[in-house]
């Protein structure tokens, strides 16, 4: 069935309420295992029909943020979506409570029992207004930034559509678009500002009104962090800062004697060569039909998964007026199917999102056999390991996409890594210090954001943007208003990818099979389980990083970056 065929229909909360409410008095009074668990199954089958339909709802909403109909549904579950959250406490709730608790525990797994114990502790009915209101402010910053209409070179052009020429050969290009690109976000600012002021009021009111001294206690539970805490991440980014930090800023040194610069200004640091980037050498159709290939070649799984979305249309690939900003992929249960949703605009992210929310696809793809929603995909800094990991696994066939430029694509992606770790830990600490002292006015927020970019970032020149000087660059980073503390995910998966980059130059095979395997069992494992189960070292180890930054470096020494 194609992925226009599946049929959206607006739940009825009340009839869903009601069916509800009978399986869990009946799970309650229960004293059979059996009983219980096809009542269970029973739950998840409703539960898994209003994710379709808030997921459906979502995908075409983003794929044209100007349909009136997908309009009034985002509305409606921005409105109803907490209401569908109680019907979830409640069902956690009887199970947790059951006096059959540890043989339901047994079969179902302690991982989803920490899931929902989880749950419990950022809910209650009380707060449904709190996290209504917070729905409808990120849906005001989504719309907000699919509204950008900038004209550039004499056409009008939304914030993806500026890409090509951020990466522009000629330098004063390069700049124009810059600052194109942020009077944008200058003219908003305002609005930008009271969006996120209001974000981070709702959530402090919403982790007080639970018992918690600030939203990071909240933040940590929301995100699932089972088995590591806020000390833990902040000995990681201590880490970043003291090994990787330096790496970084003498690839950017590097850069910048390759371009022949005295020193990168901020429209020269995602610009890698004098010649260009590395750039994919057809369209969308071209670049698609060299993915079903690369995903033919590379293994029975990868073969037949390309094929299912392909085939089925689960790809919404190009850039288009009214289109949202960014890329995810996400999963429509009752179908069976991943989505992945892209804007593609001519440069080697086109190849990254082929690659890394294709990861995310193929994960779950592999553990669509779980029925239990909490226990699809894996906790967010696991799920990445699955999408950055896939990056690296692909390189094999990178020359298909990028022909005489693949030289270029692998220093790069590689290269880019290591830059972009302190980053990520930038956007953490960043989140910490404002969640820490909510009342920060947003002046004061931009010059926390401006400081911490001095100490992971500290190459970052913005003598000629007074927009950026000021700390204005996180108003673009969405993670940050949408989905708060989801961030510092992306670094611990890169240091994890980059360990099956290692390990897959040392024997590819035996990479492989611990990719599948850690795919496979979805998010049925905390993430330091995950880690094990895949033989990956956990990144909180003293001497991960060390161990994954010497390779790298010397690969990178390896190349002559000045022929490229």
């Amino acid at each position: 069935m194609k992925f226009s065929d599946y049929k959206y229909e607006r739940p009825d909360y009340n009839k869903t309420k009601a069916d509800f409410i009978n399986l869990i008095e009946k799970i309650e009074i229960s004293k059979d295992l059996v009983e219980q668990l096809e009542l269970i199954q029973k739950i998840n089958k409703i539960r898994n029909s209003i994710d379709t339909m808030s997921n459906l709802s979502h995908i075409r909403h983003t794929i044209n943020t100007e349909d009136s109909f997908y309009n009034e549904e985002k509305d409606y579950w921005d409105e109803m979506g907490p209401m569908y959250h109680e019907l979830d406490t409640l069902f956690y709730k009887s199970l947790i409570s059951h006096p059959n608790k540890d043989n339901v525990k047994n079969h179902l797994g302690e991982q989803l029992f920490k899931i929902m114990e989880n749950s419990l502790k950022s809910f209650s009915a009380e707060i449904i207004p709190d996290l209504q209101e917070e729905n409808k402010e990120i849906s005001k910053y989504v719309k907000l930034l699919a509204s950008a209409k900038i004209i550039f070179e004499g056409k009008e052009r939304n914030l993806s559509g500026m890409t090509p020429f951020l990466l522009s050969k000629d330098r004063n290009t390069r700049k124009r678009a810059q600052e194109a690109k942020y009077s944008f976000f200058l003219q908003n600012e305002i609005e930008f500002d009271e969006i996120f002021n209001n974000l981070v009021l709702i959530r402090d009111r919403i982790a007080k009104k639970l018992g918690y001294n600030n939203f990071i206690e909240l933040g940590y539970i929301r995100m699932n962090r089972i088995d590591y805490s806020s000390e833990m991440v902040a000995n990681f980014r201590k880490q970043v800062q003291e090994e990787i930090v330096p790496v970084a800023t003498s690839l950017y040194k590097k850069q910048a004697k390759r371009l022949k610069l005295d020193n990168l200004s901020y429209y020269d640091e995602k610009f890698e060569f004098n010649s260009g980037n590395a750039t994919p050498k057809g369209d969308t159709n071209w670049i698609i039909d060299q993915g079903k290939k690369m995903y033919h070649e590379m293994s029975l799984e990868t073969s037949e998964f390309i094929d299912f979305m392909i085939n089925n249309d689960l790809m919404d690939l190009t850039t288009k007026k009214g289109k949202a900003g960014g890329g995810y992929c996400t999963f429509i249960a009752d179908y069976k199917s991943p989505f992945i949703f892209s804007n593609f605009n001519g440069t080697s992210g086109d190849i990254d999102v082929l690659t890394h929310e294709a990861g995310h696809a193929f994960q779950v793809y592999r553990s669509k056999w779980i029925e239990i929603p909490e226990l699809l995909w894996a906790t967010y800094e696991s799920s990445e390991i699955h999408s950055m990991s896939m990056e690296f696994f692909t390189w094999d066939w990178m020359e298909n996409f990028f022909k005489e430029d693949t030289q270029k694509y692998f220093y790069t992606h590689l290269g880019g890594a290591i830059k972009f770790i302190p980053y990520g830990v930038l956007v953490d600490e960043f989140q910490h210090e404002i969640y820490q002292n909510p009342n920060l006015t947003p002046k004061e927020r931009k010059e926390v954001w401006r400081r911490l970019e001095k100490k992971y970032k500290p190459h970052s020149d913005y003598s000629e943007n007074p927009f950026l000087e000021n700390g204005g660059w996180w108003i673009q980073q969405a993670h940050i208003f949408e989905v708060p503390f989801y961030y510092i995910d992306y670094t611990l998966a890169q240091v994890c990818a980059l360990q099956f980059w290692k390990k897959m130059r040392l024997d590819r095979n035996e990479a492989w099979v611990d990719y599948i395997n850690l795919c496979n069992i979805g998010g049925t494992k905390s993430f330091l389980n995950l880690l094990k189960y895949a033989n990956l070292a956990s990144p909180f180890e003293n001497n991960c990083i060390k161990n994954i930054l010497d390779p790298v470096k010397k690969y990178l020494e390896s190349v002559d970056d000045s022929s490229l």
